[in-house]
């Protein structure tokens, strides 16, 4: 009896453990698609929310955030890959403080495990980093970093860059469904880059079109060629956030572009230069009537020689106002160093606004054109109506007077009438002397090369001398404000110091400086050569003095500890 109880009891048993084993998967899997609902909701949360910006840079942080949140990562990153294909051009990341970052130093560009997605874009799952092939460890303060999962993320056809997520919290690892949720977050990743990308393209040409507005607004309206070109190059300048512009024109009568102005970091050392067309960035871009770019322009050998005007920047790009035969000048942009390079996508708008300027001032000096010859028709009609006019009737009363003037009896009267006949006849000599001047060109008796080209022409004829360009800058009215005499006087005075550099100096570097300010012109040449002996031969320093004796100036010679020699010759500007 007590065996059969026995048998009943385990029978009863057996059920009920099965029922409970049932119960627990049951709860298992309730708890299983509870987690996946869940994670089913994160992942939609993280499609909006990162579909919901359009700054790109906002973008790319949501994502990373997004990213590490999901698959329950300590550290995150999202690679850019840069335009050559091979290195990573920016770094998004996600658990590491500031501090950290700095004492690791720069950012990764895409070596070891990093570059192995990058030539090979397609999900990469690792247990332990050190065990990868492509692993080559980690730099000096980098945390330690053990799993890894990461995904590529398309814009469209194109790998933009690259998700990279590492130490899963708790010790886990990465398992397929972490991998699931990464690539599907990446697809909509890929789309919300490509919407901000477009957004911030659509923002960017509606800026362009905005200041070629204001520019061709400001010609029409009659604003000074100065002031375009000063609102080209600091539009420009803000648009592609350059930290220097620069603007230089051909000059007349040579092969040399003069930086009429800039903009910005060290803009003081840019303005006057003047550059020859055939070796320096931007006399290649006048040339050739197309952007010219550099990767590193403080270490470009297009760099005009002289001292160091680029420090602290990087890459820059000089960029034709107008195209063809109608180049009117090149605008440099230069970024700061660190900075990205100019790409294609950045140019090319670049390269429609400089167009687009050179034709507003086209239609501007088209529109003085006709206002100036309004003027000189003006002018010749007034000039002619003097003629036919004001002068035959003055010429016609001179006649009537001098008649009746023999009929007068009286001496004195007499004496009165010749003397208006004699004002009548000056006065005729004067009017024709305007109607003379009327008819004239309004820079007739200008005449002559201007002393920019008389300098920049002896620089030049000297550089085979030297065997080498010295560098030349120029600022100030100096073909407005200089005298002939003291003009002439300047270029021998250049033409004699740049052969005593020849001569005597052993320089590898020279540099000219002319500048006015209305009162005074002062000339500068200086070079990096042995000094001035104490024994040497002294006429050529003695003429020069003469010559700014002569003129009520000074003349002075110093030298410096390194090396060198700095001559400075300063007269007033005289009578135009």
């Amino acid at each position: 009896m007590a065996g059969s109880e026995r048998d009943e009891d385990a029978r009863v048993r057996l059920p009920q453990l099965r029922l409970d084993e049932l119960l627990e998967e049951l709860q298992a899997r309730i708890d299983a698609a509870r987690g996946t609902r869940d994670r089913v909701h994160s992942l939609l949360e993280a499609v909006l929310s990162v579909g919901r910006e359009l700054d790109l840079e906002q973008v790319l942080h949501s994502i990373v955030e997004a990213a590490a949140a999901l698959v329950d990562a300590q550290y995150a990153a999202l690679g850019v890959i840069g335009p050559d294909g091979k290195r990573l051009s920016a770094f998004h990341t996600v658990g590491v403080s500031e501090e950290e970052i700095a004492r690791i130093g720069h950012y990764p560009e895409g070596h070891g495990i990093l570059g192995e997605l990058i030539r090979h874009p397609e999900p990469l799952r690792v247990e332990k980093l050190s065990d990868h092939p492509a692993s080559y460890g980690f730099p000096a303060h980098h945390p330690p970093m053990n799993t890894f999962l990461g995904v590529p993320i398309r814009v469209r056809d194109q790998v933009f860059g690259n998700l990279y997520l590492t130490e899963k919290r708790g010790g886990a690892h990465f398992d397929e469904e972490d991998e699931s949720v990464l690539s599907t977050l990446a697809v909509a990743a890929g789309v919300a880059i490509d919407n901000a990308r477009l957004y911030e393209e659509s923002r960017l040409r509606e800026r362009w079109l905005r200041a070629n507005a204001e520019i061709t607004h400001g010609l029409m309206s009659g604003s000074e060629r100065g002031s375009a070109l000063a609102l080209i190059a600091e539009r420009a300048r803000e648009i592609t956030g350059a930290a220097l512009a620069v603007v230089a024109v051909p000059m007349a009568d040579t092969d040399s572009l003069t930086v009429e102005l800039a903009i910005g970091q060290g803009a003081d050392t840019h303005r006057g230069l003047v550059l020859p067309v055939d070796d320096s960035l931007l006399g290649r871009a006048f040339t050739r009537a197309a952007p010219v770019t550099s990767a590193d322009i403080a270490h470009d050998d297009r760099t005009f020689p002289g001292p160091q005007r680029y420090p602290a920047l990087g890459p820059a790009v000089a960029v034709p106002i107008g195209s063809g035969e109608g180049v009117r000048g090149i605008v440099l942009l230069v970024r700061a160093a660190g900075r990205n390079a100019f790409t294609e996508k950045e140019i090319e708008p670049l390269q429609g606004f400089a167009a687009q300027a050179a034709v507003a001032m086209e239609l501007a000096e088209r529109r003085q054109d006709a206002e100036q010859i309004a003027v000189l028709e003006d002018r010749d009609r007034i000039a002619r109506d003097l003629h036919d006019l004001a002068i035959q009737r003055l010429f016609a009363t001179g006649m009537t007077l001098q008649s009746a003037g023999r009929f007068i009896e009286h001496k004195e009267a007499s004496e009165r009438v010749l003397r208006a006949v004699d004002d009548l006849d000056e006065t005729i000599k004067i009017i024709r002397s305007t109607i003379f001047g009327l008819r004239s060109p309004a820079d007739e008796g200008a005449g002559g090369t201007g002393l920019r080209a008389r300098v920049v022409r002896v620089v030049g004829e000297a550089a085979s001398v030297l065997g080498f360009p010295p560098s030349v800058r120029m600022e100030g009215l100096i073909d407005t404000h200089v005298s002939k005499e003291a003009a002439d006087h300047l270029v021998a005075v250049l033409s004699e110091a740049l052969t005593n550099i020849a001569r005597h100096a052993r320089a590898d570097r020279a540099e000219v400086v002319l500048e006015t300010d209305g009162r005074e012109v002062r000339l500068t040449v200086a070079d990096n050569g042995v000094g001035v002996p104490a024994g040497g031969r002294r006429s050529g320093l003695r003429n020069m003095a003469e010559r700014a004796e002569r003129l009520g100036g000074t003349f002075g010679i110093t030298g410096s500890a390194d090396g060198g020699t700095t001559l400075l010759w300063r007269v007033p500007v005289g009578e135009r």
